[in-house]
Order: C-alpha cells, then structure tokens, then sequence
C-alpha cells in the first residue's frame, strides 16, 4: 500500500480542505477572484498511480481499493489517494491514468504517474522492479496528449472527441502537481556507503527542476510539489515489521516512532535542496505560481499520532 496506507482518508482529507482556503484566499488577494482551476495534470510514483502499471502491465488485485472502491482499481492503496481528493475537492471527477486507454476521459486532466517511477532515469525492467514511466518519461506523455487533443480543436468539424479532452485554453488555466522522490530516495540508500549520498541527491534535485522547466515551457503556470515522505517509516524499512531483521541496533538507530533516522534523515535532505531549488524556480518564473508542499511533516505527524485522536495540522507551504 501507499506510505499511509489506511491513515490516507483522515490525513488527505484535512489537508485539502485546509489547501483549498489558503489557496483560495491567496488568490482573492491578487485577484478577488476564487481559484478557478480547469483542468489537473499529475506526475509521480505509486503514491498518486491511478492505474498507469494497472493497465500497463498485470492488473491490481484485492485488497487495492477494497475499503472505497470495493474492487482493485490500480492505486498502491485499500482506498484513495492523496490526488483523488483533490480532484474531488476541486470538483472533477478522478483522473484517468494517461496509458488507461479503455472507458477513460481525460476532460478535466490526465494523471501520468506511474508506480515505481524516479526522477532520475532507470537502468532496470518491471520484472526488476522498475519502470519504463520516468519522469522525463510522464511528461513527454503529457506533450504528446497535449499536441494531439488540440487537432480536434483546431479541425473544422466539431468532432465527438472534443467533450473527452480538455480545451487548448485550459491547459494554462490547470494545475500541475507532482509526487515523487521516493523511489530515488532508496536508490541513495542502496549506495550508502558506495558513493556520496549528498552529491547523488543534488543530482536528482537538479534533474527534477530540469523536468519542471520542461512543463513550463508547454505552458504550465501552476504547480503543486510535494516533498517526499518519511521513507525510515515505510513497514519494509522499519525493523519491528522485518522479519529478516535480526541483528543488534546501536544507539540512535531508530527514532520514538521506530523508523529508521538514517533513512528519513537523507529524505530530509532532498526536502531541503528541493524546497531551495522551488524557491530558485520562482525568481526565475515570476509569472508561475510554484508552491512547495511539506508532505513529510504531515505524513511524520500522522505516524507519529497513528493511534491518537487528534487534530493533524494541515502540511506548510
């Protein structure tokens, strides 16, 4: 399942609502006008993978969407993700996986994530746990939907494809959010010790602004990127759930919650470079509204407070 897992529905939800009036009141600030969002196009990994590996590859199987859905549905979740609720909140329907081609409309966006994906270009297969859908990858797909759909805007005869796809001018009007890191993250962890963990995540920062600048030149304005999570605190990294893990930990391995410090530790580093690296982006793009999203701090607070009936504050921005 996805980082959350279970704790995904109370932790998306109280994080929206609170987006959505922040959001909304930024913008009546400049413009008086309610954010008037037309259209969502999302990248990343299996933490916002609405079918993309589903239809690519095998398809999911219970208990994937087993406490919402009530039937596989592609998401590495028994329930929603953190991009369903947005859309809900934004009041579109869910986005459709880009490489779902059957019974799908795109008309208010198209999600290009895809489960296993990095920022940083693979070197392995599916059957090695990889992905053909790098970033780079999603957002060649995104040009490529965006070039295409426009022809049947442009093509004298209206044509029944058009109430499918959305309209050329709403492509500037849409947001543009992003969800990935993770899986780059453990790759830094898999040469810890091998090769300079620092320089590795400066590398992959500085390809994922690459990657943005690319969106930008196919005219997105609007982005939404999430910094990535508590990776010391997924169950396959935490000891207590690993039943290989038998060895002695020293002092200050783990943290009060049982995640791995280490681990969370280098995640924190790439929230930093990231965070530094969106603030460059915006004097560089001052006409493009980039916001930095602290996932990390949100995620951390939930585990942190799993069995508490609490009210979780909303992630900084």
């Amino acid at each position: 399942m996805s980082i959350m897992g279970s704790l995904t529905h109370f932790a998306t939800i109280v994080f929206l609502l609170s987006w959505l009036v922040s959001i909304q009141a930024d913008e009546l600030k400049t413009s008086q006008k309610p954010c008037d969002f037309q259209a969502i196009f999302n990248f990343g990994d299996s933490n916002s993978d609405t079918g993309s590996m589903s239809a690519a590859f095998f398809p999911a199987i219970l208990p994937y969407g087993q406490t919402f859905f009530h039937e596989a549905v592609g998401r590495a979740s028994d329930g929603r993700l953190i991009i369903d609720f947005i859309a809900k909140h934004l009041g579109m329907s869910l986005l459709s996986a880009y490489i779902n081609s059957i019974g799908t409309s795109y008309r208010h966006g198209a999600n290009f994530a895809a489960g296993s994906s990095t920022i940083m270009r693979q070197n392995k297969t599916y059957f090695d746990g990889g992905t053909p859908f790098t970033l780079e990858i999603q957002i060649q797909q995104f040009n490529n939907f965006k070039t295409r759909t426009a022809k049947f805007f442009t093509q004298a005869n209206k044509n029944s494809y058009r109430a499918h796809y959305p309209k050329p001018e709403e492509f500037g009007k849409a947001i543009y959010t992003f969800d990935i890191g993770q899986n780059d993250i453990a790759y830094v962890l898999s040469k810890v010790g091998k090769e300079d963990s620092q320089e590795l995540i400066s590398n992959i920062v500085e390809y994922f602004s690459k990657q943005l600048q690319n969106v930008y030149s196919y005219g997105a304005r609007r982005f939404w990127i999430h910094n990535t999570g508590p990776i010391g605190c997924l169950p396959v990294s935490m000891p207590i759930h690993n039943v290989h893990h038998n060895s002695t930990l020293l002092p200050g391995y783990l943290d009060q919650n049982g995640c791995v410090n280490y681990q969370n530790d280098l995640a924190k580093d790439f929230n930093k470079k990231l965070k530094d690296e969106v603030l460059k982006l915006r004097t560089v793009f001052p006409n493009a509204s980039l916001t930095y999203v602290d996932m990390f701090s949100a995620k951390y607070e939930l585990i942190s407070n799993a069995i508490k009936s609490v009210s979780i504050p909303p992630p900084r921005v």
